[in-house]
């Protein structure tokens, strides 16, 4: 039976009990992290602590947890699952409110949930399109944390799977191209490496940062006409980095394999 550890307690999966009156369940009013398992080896668990911590800060959330609490959680989950390659989620909510409404009047007793479930690897290559039916909101703070509200991400996925592509580059107000549903987004333009600023509404991935730090990387605005430049691109979170070899119908070089993308995983 899978393993989970709920608000500081190792359990059975069917032994955590969520309540009906949780704010992360009834308003996604809450944060995650995403967190790659290699054995018993978390990836850049550090960094995705610090992110959580700074997340919960901007929405007013309580970590009632230390740092050294939640690694012991996510290396004994790693442990007891021996999945090899691990998806670990790390989940925290305000908690369950004592009355309904958009707010709650004094602290509340926030949920923390860690999972560990099977990861296997980026698929090698993908093609993309660009999301019609809805926008990444630059201006809004939730586009710059991992907030549990992921309802446009999930309408331009659909929308992408529908029109015959693995994901959707998402546009923002001012028409720029940002990201894709789940990962920030690399071009190659003119032999320059591109990646859109913190600034047109992007998470600022943990992945992207490692790769900034050790590739010639500028940030930069991109256009749809942009993309027509473009003769390399691919998609990084923390779970991996996968080639992109097709956009709208474009066809792009893969990349990776000549890049020092794929050791920063390990």
């Amino acid at each position: 039976m899978t393993q989970v550890w709920y608000n500081g307690a190792f359990l059975d999966e069917v032994d955590a009990r969520l309540s009906i009156a949780d704010r992360g369940f009834t308003l996604a009013d809450g944060i995650f992290e995403t967190v790659l398992g290699i054995d018993e080896k978390a990836i850049w668990l550090t960094e995705h602590l610090h992110r959580l911590r700074d997340s919960a800060s901007q929405l007013d959330l309580r970590v009632v947890f230390d740092d050294q609490s939640l690694e012991t959680a996510v290396i004994g989950l790693l442990r007891n699952s021996r999945f090899g390659r691990s998806a670990i989620r790390i989940t925290l909510t305000r908690g369950p409110a004592a009355k309904r409404g958009l707010w709650v009047d004094g602290p509340s007793l926030p949920t923390l949930l860690i999972t560990c479930a099977p990861s296997s690897r980026m698929a090698e290559s993908q093609s993309v399109v660009i999301a019609r039916s809805t926008r990444r909101n630059e201006h809004s703070p939730l586009s710059r944390i991992k907030s549990l509200n992921y309802g446009d991400n999930i309408l331009a996925r659909r929308e992408a799977l529908s029109r015959g592509a693995a994901d959707a580059l998402m546009l923002n107000g001012q028409e720029h191209v940002v990201c894709a549903t789940v990962g920030n987004l690399f071009a190659r333009i003119a032999g320059q490496w591109v990646t859109p600023p913190v600034s047109d509404g992007i998470l600022p991935g943990i992945a992207r940062g490692k790769i900034m730090s050790c590739m010639d990387v500028e940030q930069g605005f991109l256009s749809e006409a942009d993309l027509s430049a473009v003769d390399a691109a691919f998609i990084s979170n923390s779970l991996g980095s996968v080639d992109v070899v097709e956009i709208e119908g474009v066809k792009l070089s893969p990349c990776l394999a000549e890049l020092p993308v794929a050791e920063l995983y390990e």
